[in-house]
């Protein structure tokens, strides 16, 4: 069974790490359900095995479907014959809780996240393998060179933080780059009173031009308001906690609204 490249798959074999990544998953009585993302040759399965949980894998090379049903006894409830970004999570367990977890394939890892947060009050935590610099943006802090959108977007309903760093070696075939695993537990603690979608575009917008400060990025959302002068908006996005962007989502939701009344 080799790795193929249309998959973006890298083989972990390193059982150690194998099974540090799966021990790592939290595991209780009151959620039980786990889904692994692109289990491949099932190196993370096989120890998932072990654990009293309901496991699902969702896998998308048709291969790798039948290698994990003949090698691992799993059924047709059990494997999900479907590319994740086309996977309804709501459906996956019943519109139940469940846990993620996996070796993701490094073309479309961002894309995982993204989906990861749109359902977020499904995925209370998440231990997945990523590119080393995309783990590193993952949980960067603000005010630092890989803040930027995607930090700022997991971290508005998540903590994070890297548990496993992991060398090209571990992989067959290797990547060519380091790679790293990364926990993320939902924060409990977030409000969200706030209009989620304004907030995204808000990041995005100020993340586009990351060079320019936001009163002149912000000009492209709300024109050219007098808040747009206050000194708070002298700061590069980067400068920016996800509680300033929050509040900044609640400013320009109120000038919208009294907008439009008018």
């Amino acid at each position: 069974m080799k790795a193929k490249k249309s998959f973006g798959q890298h083989f972990l074999n390193n059982e150690t790490i194998a099974q540090r990544i799966v021990d790592a998953l939290p595991y209780d009585n009151v959620i039980k359900n786990v889904l692994e993302i692109g289990p491949g040759k099932g190196v993370l399965t096989k120890y998932l095995l072990q654990k009293d949980i309901n496991l699902k894998v969702v896998e998308a090379d048709k291969d790798m479907v039948s290698y994990l049903k003949t090698n691992y006894n799993l059924d047709d409830s059990q494997v999900i014959f479907l590319d994740f970004l086309k996977l309804n999570l709501t459906k996956v367990f019943d519109n139940q809780e469940f846990r993620l977890i996996g070796n993701y394939p490094y073309n479309i890892s961002s894309q995982i996240l993204i989906k990861m947060i749109n359902y977020h009050r499904l995925v209370p935590d998440m231990v997945g393998m990523f590119q080393k610099e995309v783990a590193e943006r993952v949980v960067a802090p603000e005010g630092s060179k890989t803040y930027g959108v995607i930090s700022v977007l997991v971290q508005l309903y998540y903590h994070g933080k890297q548990i496993i760093k992991v060398s090209p070696g571990n992989f067959s075939p290797p990547p060519k780059v380091d790679s790293s695993v990364i926990f993320l537990e939902r924060r409990e603690d977030r409000v969200i009173d706030f209009d989620e979608r304004l907030f995204r575009q808000i990041v995005k917008v100020s993340f586009g031009q990351r060079r320019k400060m936001l009163r002149n990025t912000l000009k492209n959302i709300i024109g050219d308001h007098t808040f747009i002068e206050d000194d708070s908006l002298i700061k590069r996005p980067e400068q920016l906690s996800v509680e300033e962007f929050i509040q900044l989502t609640k400013i320009i939701e109120n000038i919208k609204s009294e907008h439009d009344e008018s």
